[in-house]
C-alpha cells in the first residue's frame, strides 16, 4: 500500500535533484519544416497583401475577375453561386477591417482571411527561428479546424441558395 506512494516519492525527489525542469526546452525545427513554414507563411502573407490591392466588387462576387481570371463556372452554366463565389471579394473586405461584410459576402472565406492573418506571422517566425513560437499546431486540431471551415463555407452556400436563390 505504501510503495505507490514511496515511488512517487523518490522519482519526484530524483528529478528535483537531476535538474529536471517541468517544461521541456523547444524542440529545433528540422530545416524542411522552417523551410515549409517559411513557405506557408510567405504564401498567406502574399494573398493578404493581394487582397489589399484588389477592390471589392459591391455585387459580393467577381473580385477574382481583377486578377485575370474568368467568371464562375457554375455560376454561368447553372446561373446558381458555387461555395466559393464570394471568396476573394470577403478577402478583399477583411483586409479594410469591413469583417460585418466580409462575413456577409462569404463566412468560409472570411474564416479563412482570419486564419491566414493568424497563421502567417506565427509560420514566419516559426520557420525563422527554428523553433515553435508558441505551442505546435496538432494534427487533430489542424484537421477539424479545416473541417470547420468547409462545414461553414457549405452551410453558409446552403443558406444563400434557399435564401437569395442565387
Amino acid at each position: 500500500m505504501l510503495a505507490p506512494l514511496r515511488s512517487t516519492v523518490f522519482t519526484i525527489a530524483r528529478m528535483m535533484t537531476s535538474g529536471y525542469s517541468p517544461t521541456p526546452r523547444p524542440q529545433k525545427l528540422f530545416w524542411y519544416q522552417r523551410c515549409a513554414l517559411i513557405a506557408a507563411g510567405s504564401i498567406l502573407l502574399t494573398l493578404l497583401i493581394m487582397s489589399i490591392w484588389l477592390a471589392p466588387d459591391p455585387r459580393g462576387i467577381g473580385t477574382h475577375e481583377q486578377l485575370g481570371l474568368p467568371p464562375c463556372t457554375i455560376r454561368q452554366v447553372w446561373g446558381i453561386r458555387c461555395p466559393a463565389c464570394g471568396m476573394t471579394t470577403s478577402w478583399a473586405y477583411f483586409v479594410r477591417g469591413q469583417w460585418f461584410q466580409a462575413a456577409r459576402t462569404n463566412l468560409g472565406g472570411t474564416a479563412l482571411a482570419m486564419l491566414s492573418a493568424l497563421l502567417a506571422p506565427w509560420a514566419m517566425v516559426s520557420g525563422l527561428h527554428g523553433r515553435w513560437w508558441g505551442e505546435p499546431i496538432g494534427e487533430k486540431l489542424a484537421v477539424a479546424v479545416g473541417l470547420v471551415v468547409v462545414a461553414v463555407t457549405l452551410i453558409d452556400w446552403g443558406i444563400r441558395l434557399l435564401l437569395d436563390g442565387s
